[in-house]
């Protein structure tokens, strides 16, 4: 077996590179949008508290890759290149935990859009007196 000589190891690291912007990694420069995020998500499922910058580029290049299959389906769903949240409970109604969790996220929407025009109504009120 031939050992690897300085030319094939940069090889190699250029391989790593392309391959990695294929797969949407960091050296495509693309802005990482959820990394505050994710990082206190992984500390409060037990991470530690400041979690390898490698792990949350890879957690977030998944969530990225979720987001996008999904908007993608949902705009195949009901009205052709639009996504509407009638599409999104469609297709996650036979995963019993994202449905739920759907739900939840849907009517804590609508408590809160209650509680803003409920205390939209008072302050009016209060300002005219």
């Amino acid at each position: 077996m031939a050992t690897p000589t300085p030319d094939s190891q940069d090889n190699f690291d250029q391989f790593d590179e392309e391959e990695e912007q294929q797969l949407g990694g960091t050296t495509s420069g693309r802005k990482r949008l959820f990394s505050k995020e994710l990082r206190c998500m992984m500390y409060g499922f037990g991470d530690d508290q400041n979690p390898y910058t490698e792990s949350v580029d890879f957690l977030e290049d998944l969530v990225i890759e979720f987001i996008t299959e999904t908007t993608h389906r949902a705009m195949e769903v009901g009205r052709t290149g639009r996504v509407q949240v009638e599409d999104i409970i469609f297709l996650v109604r036979k995963d019993a935990r994202k449905y739920a969790r759907v739900k939840d996220l849907l009517t804590m929407n609508e408590e809160l859009k209650k509680a803003r025009k409920a205390f939209d109504e008072v302050k009016y009120v209060e300002d005219q007196q």
